[in-house]
């Protein structure tokens, strides 16, 4: 084996080995387990968060993999309907060339050859994080077989009264010309003003005073509303007023929706243009008129002064009129959320529009009911109230999107109106009688991509037909998915599923946190903050990464500011940590549900745990090959204290481990696993081993006894470590497997281990710990009196009972190696003058005489402790100035703090020492 682990040169070879070689298939046999991936966008790549999520999926499906089940990992993308059609348009404006040039049909193909050549970007990258899907089902939401299921729903559903074409509110993008779901719906605060408009009363009698954030919508107001409790205004309730700029009079209505301390307590109504109106509208049975066109300009039905404009120049003009007229009030500051869309940047607005939607209420009761009565549990269960909270006061879902990409609504009009819904044209005229000469054109909109994926469970295992795969894997098991797309996805896949298939469709809904910076801040672009987890496998240079993160960015000073801090942040780029490096740090902040801060020092410390496992590896095989280690399942061997305490904790760590998967608490489970790793079995296994192998008066049964102890215990941590760290276990196992007494192709197909407590020896452990603690002493008594450790030195022992006397006479040769001993016994006579430690009751004495000059040593601590009290003042200094501490970042300031605290501990440490010293 290689003396260095180089990731690099073994995670692409062992990846290829495992798709060439179909390990990632169902193998047909025990319980069967699936997982669902969410299917990532076609057109993405892989960000933080698909790296966490993917990975988590990963360990389960490796774990249950190993446990000998029937797993299958569902692989597929979604069509992803808005950003695929985004990303093709742009490519056709590069070339001067618009969809509408094309035609739908044209584009279409274009769509399709774009998907075909570049659409692959996530699946590799899924690769090099070694996901292990069975690539041979891969599924996309757009293929012949999926279409069939989703058609299949939509005619359904229409025939059983759920679907239905109406005119509706719906979030409008007036840049992509389509209706938008409140996820690509972005809303941040931003600096806006409230104008506060004089409203005549159509009586003369005066006038009311109304704010509003979007005077531009004052056209097509057709109320104005109060608080029906709000003194100021009761006696105005069911007036009249003149609206302002239009021939129009509206009412005042009192809805106790009305906030009475906003702005003047008085709130115009415009039912087409905000869902809130819209709500109250319907409630009031006010007028709805809609005022604006496609493009968000005002359309024909305001006064022909303002037809045309664009929404904000005619929020100018509106302002200025109102001003002119006299009927401006005032104008206040005001902080406000903008909607924006995700992919445009422009404003989204409420807009009137017919659409297709599925009455969701009925759907929702059996989905309620299916999470009530505990057939689908969520991780954590804290997740289950937001989930009861939407579905509760469930709107019917808006399904239709002015698209040309995507599944195509399977419905057809004739030139009175009348709808027709079915598989094709023929079915149509089929089914419902219709003349050959009477013409049928087919709705132009297409379906929301989160109908199709809702269908995702069972539409990727082959149904509506009854395939052998949807009643092996159906319902699957666990979903792995983010707390943001509970109501998206996974409550739509869990009304649709019930709906169609009459069960749920998983057992489990595991939620976990969002991926964020090592600060706690969100991960964006315009923050300069992204991390890109192939960058974190492979490494990337700083230079490359400046020009990766400031890619785009037109504003020059956000560009710079962006640069500086990159280069601030990783002035040496970002070394190349491999795929398990960067697993195990995933694994390790994997706390159910709470949002997780990647600091990418993390992952250098799990970069060091691979290494820690290459060379106790290389270490093993230096002491075991070409040995005999008991593979062949001789039992002429002896295990000494330090194999049945190894062996005893592994009993432990299996249980730990396996705990911690079960319960999604893949942080437990990775955590008890390092513990181990590094700091019994690395830490003092290997070290106790040696004063065996190394020990020529040690029998050949006690040598054989270790080296099979060394070998086994790390094929089991190969074997425990596999769902985790997929790469370095397989090419490790493949250089142990024999010498352990296993076999096989590969480690994944291997059992994967399970814990047996009648290996645990609970005395082997209790001596163990007590060697432990006495070398511990001994080393500390070292550092703190500045003793080499290369000096061999005396111990003397004091208070010891008869077990510390039996422990210490037949653990000699371990005490001796690991604290490097000169001697160790009891003391007789007078106590020299010697530095203490105990271990429970028994106090170990180390005799100073010879071993250090004392002199020189004080004047060391002296020297340490002047040097660190200089650097004390100079901090408090800087914290006592107010200048530093007002105009500098919180967090600049936050780590002088800490420089402050770690100088005073670290004073306080060397004046316990030199007390110590001076006692001497």
């Amino acid at each position: 084996m290689d003396k260095t682990y180089q990731p690099a040169s073994i995670e692409t070879q062992w990846y290829q080995t495992w798709e060439k070689n179909g390990y990632f298939k169902p193998s047909g046999k025990g319980d069967p387990y699936c997982i669902m991936i969410p299917p990532p966008n076609v057109t993405g790549s892989l960000h933080m968060g698909h790296g966490f999520q993917e990975s988590i999926m990963d360990a389960l499906i490796r774990y249950n993999r190993m446990k000998g089940k029937n797993t299958l990992w569902q692989v597929g993308t979604d069509h992803a309907g808005i950003a695929t059609q985004m990303v093709v348009e742009r490519l056709l404006d590069a070339e001067g060339v618009s969809r509408h040039d094309l035609g739908r049909e044209k584009f279409l193909e274009k769509v399709w050859q774009w998907k075909e050549e570049s659409g692959g970007t996530i699946t590799r990258q899924l690769r090099r994080l070694g996901a292990s899907p069975d690539w041979s089902r891969e599924r996309f939401t757009m293929d012949d077989g999926f279409y069939k299921a989703v058609q299949e729903v939509f005619i359904q559903l229409y025939k059983d009264g759920l679907i239905y074409r109406g005119k509706r509110l719906v979030n409008w993008d007036p840049k992509l010309h389509t209706a938008v779901s409140d996820l690509e719906v972005i809303s941040e605060e931003e600096k806006g003003f409230l104008w506060h408009f004089r409203y005549p009363l159509a009586d003369g009698s005066g006038h009311i005073v109304v704010a509003t954030t979007r005077p531009e919508t004052m056209l097509g107001d057709t109320a104005v509303a109060v608080h029906p409790e709000d003194e100021r205004y009761q006696q105005l309730v069911g007036k009249m007023i003149k609206l302002p700029l239009t021939d129009r009079e509206i009412p005042i209505i009192a809805d106790d929706y009305v906030d009475k301390d906003f702005g003047t307590g008085c709130v115009k109504i415009t039912p087409a243009h905000d869902f809130n109106d819209y709500e109250m509208g319907k409630r009031h049975n006010l007028p709805i008129i809609n005022i604006l066109t496609d493009d968000a300009d005002l359309n024909d039905d305001v006064p022909e002064k303002y037809r045309g404009m664009e929404r904000f120049a005619a929020r100018k003009q509106i302002v200025a009129d109102f001003e002119a007229l006299g009927l401006l009030e005032k104008i206040d500051d005001h902080v406000l959320k903008v909607p924006r869309g995700d992919r445009t940047g422009v404003v989204i607005e409420p807009y009137l529009t017919d659409q297709w939607y599925v009455k969701t209420a009925p759907l929702a009761e059996q989905a309620i009911k299916a999470v009530e009565d505990g057939d689908i549990k969520f991780v954590p269960q804290q997740y289950e109230n937001m989930y009861f909270s939407w579905m509760r006061d469930i709107q019917d879902w808006c399904i239709s999107r002015q698209l040309w990409w995507g599944h195509r609504i399977p419905a057809w009009y004739d030139a009175e109106g009348n709808i027709y819904v079915g598989r094709s044209e023929a079915d149509v005229r089929a089914e419902n009688n219709l003349p050959d000469d009477l013409e049928l054109k087919q709705d132009d909109d297409v379906l929301d991509t989160w109908f199709s994926s809702g269908l995702w469970t069972f539409g990727t295992l082959g149904w509506p037909e009854n395939t052998e795969e949807l009643k092996t894997f159906h319902p699957t098991d666990v979903l792995v998915t983010g707390f943001d797309i509970i109501f998206f996805w996974v409550a739509r896949m869990i009304m649709l599923t019930l709906h169609f298939r009459k069960e749920i469709p998983f057992h489990t809904v595991y939620v976990h946190g969002l991926v964020r910076d090592s600060q706690g801040q969100k991960m964006s672009k315009s923050k300069g903050n992204v991390l890109d987890p192939i960058d974190l496998i492979d490494g990337i240079d700083l230079e490359s990464l400046v020009a990766k993160r400031t890619a785009g960015m037109m504003q020059p000073h956000l560009r710079d500011k962006i640069e500086k801090q990159t280069r601030k942040e990783f002035p040496d780029g970002i070394n190349a940590y491999g795929t398990d490096a960067l697993r195990y740090t995933y694994y390790s902040l994997a706390s159910t549900g709470r949002d997780i801060k990647f600091d990418v020092g993390r992952i250098e410390g799990f970069r060091n745990f691979c290494n820690k496992i290459w060379n106790a590896t290389n270490y093993v095989l230096m002491n075991c090959e070409d040995q005999d280690c008991g593979a062949d399942g001789s039992a002429d061997y002896e295990l000494s204290l330090a194999d049945k305490w190894i062996i005893s904790k592994l009993q432990e760590t299996e249980i730990a481990v396996a705990e911690g998967v079960e319960s999604y608490r893949l942080d437990l489970a990775s955590q008890a696993l390092y513990d181990f790793v590094w700091n019994e079995y690395c830490a003092w296994y290997l070290e106790l081993s040696k004063p065996v192998l190394w020990d020529d008066n040690a029998s050949a049964a006690q040598k054989k006894g270790t080296r099979r102890t060394l070998i086994r215990v790390l094929e089991v941590i190969l074997r425990l470590a596999h769902p985790l760290m997929p790469f370095i276990t397989e090419e490790i196992w493949q250089k142990v497997k024999t010498l352990a007494g296993q076999s096989g192709d590969t480690i994944m197909h291997q059992p994967y281990p399970v814990a047996d407590t009648s290996k645990i020896d609970a005395a082997a452990i209790a001596d163990l710990e007590w060697i432990k603690q006495a070398v511990v002493a001994v080393r500390n008594i070292r550092g703190e009196m500045n003793i080499a450790p290369g000096k061999a030195i005396p111990v003397l022992v004091v208070n010891a009972n008869t077990d510390d006397l039996r422990r210490i006479e037949e653990n000699r040769p371990f005490l001796t190696k690991l604290a490097n001993l000169e001697s160790i016994a009891p003391l007789e006579g007078e106590a020299p003058m010697s530095a203490t430690a105990l271990v429970g009751k028994m106090e170990l004495l180390v005799p100073m005489a010879g071993l250090i000059d004392t002199a020189a040593e004080l004047a060391r601590l002296d020297k340490e402790i002047e040097k660190l009290t200089k650097e004390v003042v100079k901090t408090e200094g800087k914290l006592n100035n107010p200048k530093f501490v007002d105009k500098a970042p919180t967090e600049v300031v936050d780590k002088e703090r800490e420089r402050l605290a770690d100088f005073q501990a670290s004073i306080a440490k060397l004046t316990e020492q030199k007390a110590k010293m001076a006692a001497l």
